[in-house]
């Protein structure tokens, strides 16, 4: 007579394998030998164990919906009533996690990585864009078996160990009966298929290493850091697999005359003494060509000009920053004995002969003096 399994769980003839999940848990909790040392309750959680055997495969299900006992002898099962019960290991874990682990052999074509190569810039070309090639070296498809890692005309073989199926598995006799444990294969490391005749080239592994020659568009406007993303052309995948990416990491090269802020550029320009006093025009050649820039007269050190879209174009977006020159006025260090009167004379028209402090530009004593003195 076949034994009530959807009685044992306490479940419905139309659970769900959730709910029967549920109950096996609930059951499994109470019974366990570790929880409840009862001889009573062992034996109890062998049925449990089994029942949740039977009504976890949907083929054992459907033979006990029909009135058969695939755990009975000539039923399709391991054992009779009584007998010893066998559970994957597995299926225990899954019931109290519930995860399943996706058994199987694992394929031998797998994804390949991304690949990540460095690119060096002047400015102008980080400014305005360009077409750069580079050489990469980077696994490819073995041509020689199109990444099926086998010599040309021969196939991978089914594993006598496992069987194809890419694992083994062991019985091992426990409290709870027979418990069976499965594991990767080892003679063919869970692929199911071993290659009794690799590729000369690649020696099975359907990719070898090959350098080539790529064109990247570094775009205008691109800053010192950014990654340009090539789909398609980082490493190969074991087994002839799909590529990974191509990553392209560019850094900007110093540049003699400029410094980059964002989009803005910044310049420093010295000046004569006499340039800055009277006034007068730099010719200052920037990345688009020469530029006039007007210095005023009565230019002060540390003034900037600011040149308005001279800068890098916006990555994103219409129009470029600004060039901004930082005017530094130099001052005479040799004078001959004409220069020196010419100078002394226009100190003495200026009356700065003798030059007092500014007021509000003195030290620490100085505004003290002020204070006592009644300046504000």
């Amino acid at each position: 007579m076949a034994k009530d399994y959807y009685g044992i769980l306490g479940v419905a003839r139309d659970a769900t394998p959730e709910e029967i999940k549920r109950a096996y848990r609930r059951l499994a909790r109470e019974l366990h030998p570790d929880v409840n040392p009862d001889a009573e309750a062992q034996e109890r959680f062998k049925d449990v164990s089994v029942a949740y055997e039977v009504l976890s495969d949907p083929a054992k299900r459907e033979l006990v919906d029909l009135g058969g006992d695939p755990m009975a002898p000539g039923g399709g099962g391991p054992s009779g009533p009584g007998g010893p019960f066998t559970m994957g290991f597995q299926d225990i874990m899954d019931a109290f996690f519930g995860g399943a682990t996706t058994r199987g052999p694992r394929p031998r074509t797998r994804p390949g990585s991304d690949a990540l190569i460095r690119l060096d810039l002047d400015l102008v070309d980080m400014a305005f864009g360009v077409n750069q090639e580079l050489t990469v070296d980077t696994a490819v498809r073995c041509s020689t078996c199109s990444g099926a890692g086998t010599a040309p005309g021969t196939h991978p073989a089914t594993c006598e160990v496992c069987g194809g199926r890419g694992e083994v598995q062991t019985v091992q006799r426990s409290f709870l009966g027979q418990v069976m444990t499965s594991r990767p294969c080892a003679a063919c490391q869970g692929f199911g298929t071993v290659i009794p005749h690799p590729c000369p080239s690649c020696a099975g592994d359907g990719r070898v290493r090959s350098r080539r020659t790529l064109t990247v568009k570094v775009p205008a406007g691109v800053e010192d850091g950014m990654r340009i993303r090539l789909a398609g052309e980082g490493e190969v995948g074991p087994g002839g697999g799909p590529p990974g990416d191509l990553y392209v990491e560019v850094h900007e090269r110093p540049h003699d005359v400029f410094t980059r802020q964002g989009d803005d550029l910044h310049c420093r320009v010295s000046l004569p003494m006499t340039a800055a006093a009277l006034g007068t025009q730099i010719n200052l050649k920037t990345l688009d060509g020469e530029e006039q820039i007007e210095v005023k007269n009565g230019t002060q050190p540390g003034t900037v000009v600011r040149v308005r879209g001279r800068g890098v174009p916006h990555l994103r977006g219409n129009g470029r920053g600004d060039l901004h020159v930082h005017l530094e006025v130099r001052t005479p260090t040799r004078l001959d004995a004409e220069q020196e009167k010419l100078l002394r004379d226009l100190a003495k028209l200026r009356g700065e002969e003798r030059p007092e402090p500014m007021r509000g530009q003195g030290g620490f004593f100085s505004k003290v003096r002020d204070a006592f003195n009644g300046h504000v």
